[in-house]
């Protein structure tokens, strides 16, 4: 076994990965604050050809050295747009028709291993501020809110990393990946 090298790994260009069909997600990003959280968020979206990131409230936005030091130039293929309010966003993409899915711990959250995204129908993952977590309002919107079971004692994921997880999970039940 040897890694591969850049060339074997046949990275597409930044204009060949524009071009290209992407997956029927979305991420909203709800006064995510970390720039760090921003930039990784932005390579993991890259890495799975999400159709877009919603950057809303005070997430940081491109161009900045700090996403750039964890995107890595994702933020240059990634497709993303900017809104002021959570709120505003989340109801165009429910009015577009989206699946809007917060990723919390909520009352009434379905566990992920029996989270099933809707069939034939975009899905739009909503995550929360690294403290606050997802604002109330945004909340009132969902259709639904996911949560990752955990079995240690702090009950809480870096954002970036529930990304990567919820984001797995749904493109390999959305028969993506």
């Amino acid at each position: 076994m040897r890694k591969l090298t850049m060339a074997e790994l046949n990275r597409a260009t930044v204009a060949d990965f524009k071009s290209t069909p992407k997956s029927p997600v979305v991420l909203v990003l709800d006064n995510v604050r970390s720039m760090h959280n921003v930039g990784a968020i932005f390579r993991t979206a890259d890495a799975f050809a999400l159709e877009k990131i919603w950057l809303c409230g005070i997430t940081p936005r491109p161009p900045h050295r700090e996403i750039t030091k964890t995107a890595l130039g994702s933020e240059e293929s990634m497709s993303w747009e900017y809104a002021s309010e959570t709120v505003a966003a989340v109801a165009a993409l429910k009015a577009a028709g989206y699946q809007v899915v917060a990723v919390e711990q909520t009352t009434g959250s379905v566990v992920l291993p029996q989270f099933q995204p809707e069939p034939g129908r975009p899905l739009a993952l909503v995550l929360g501020n690294e403290v606050f977590g997802v604002e109330d309002a945004v909340l009132a919107l969902c259709d639904l809110a996911v949560e990752i079971p955990q079995f240690g004692t702090k009950h809480s994921l870096n954002v970036g990393v529930a990304a990567g997880v919820v984001l797995w999970d749904a493109l390999v039940k959305l028969g993506v990946v």
